[in-house]
């Protein structure tokens, strides 16, 4: 069975964790295997829009930690290599000029966790929990959760949750700016799908510039990001799409792109 299910249709990719017996928990395979469908969907052309998700009931329960408890160098190595490969999936989700959404379907926690803030937008089932579940097994917290979180809900109430490891509800993380959208049990694919094929009508290009200025706008100084804004502006003012996309809003018509 492949660690991880990977799809491409008109122009959306899906890459889908199958270790539904573990709930999706990941080990060195299917981290590996994460990486490299995500690297693939950044140097794809056909690639316009990205969808992760889990398989069964689960997004990823975070680690596998019966596979670090056994690995045969001990727990420290078993950590940075699963924290090393991890990461590169966060890098190429953060890094992709392209939209990427969490379809979660069920429990986020732990890596899971991290690995669903990391994504532009979450798809959120009703019955779905997040938990970051680091500091309840006495670990701290890794793939970009500690750089992301306070982000999107604040220093504050980052501490809270890190601290006191409550579950998150779905109706709490829409509440807290955690999630995108809340959708019934069953259905988050179906409407990320659904938020893909409207983002794959828009301006990728658009789209790739816009995400990177605000990836790296909390450590850019003022003028620095200005710069980067005014060479992004002119770069999409300067294309093919972009003139087009113009025109068309200065003539009151859709515009007639290239597929």
């Amino acid at each position: 069975m492949e660690p991880v299910k990977v799809e491409i249709e008109d122009g959306i990719a899906k890459a889908v964790l199958n270790r539904p017996e573990s709930f999706n928990a990941l080990d060195i395979e299917l981290a590996e295997a994460l990486a490299k469908a995500l690297a693939g969907f950044s140097t794809d052309e056909s690639v316009k829009a990205v969808i992760v998700s889990g398989e069964g009931k689960a997004f990823c329960a975070g680690g596998n930690l019966k596979w670090v408890l056994k690995h045969p160098s001990g727990t420290r190595a078993a950590f940075h290599e699963l924290a090393g490969r991890f990461h590169q999936s966060i890098i190429e989700i953060r890094r992709m000029q392209k939209p990427v959404i969490a379809a979660v379907n069920g429990v986020a926690a732990g890596a899971g966790f991290s690995l669903a803030l990391a994504c532009d937008f979450r798809v959120m089932a009703k019955s779905a929990t997040f938990r970051q579940a680091y500091t309840s097994v006495g670990l701290c917290i890794d793939g970009g959760g500690s750089h992301i979180l306070p982000r999107l809900v604040g220093q504050s109430r980052a501490m809270e949750i890190i601290a006191f490891d409550e579950p998150i509800s779905s109706e709490r993380a829409l509440e807290w700016g955690m999630v995108t959208k809340l959708v019934d049990d069953g259905t988050a694919m179906d409407e990320s799908l659904n938020m893909a094929r409207e983002l794959c009508g828009r301006s990728i290009h658009s789209f790739g510039w816009c995400k990177g200025l605000i990836t790296d706008s909390f450590d850019t100084p003022l003028e620095a990001q200005l710069e980067k804004e005014r060479a992004g502006i002119a770069d999409c003012g300067a294309t093919e799409e972009g003139i087009e996309r113009m025109r068309a809003f200065a003539e009151k018509r859709k515009p007639v792109l290239r597929s």
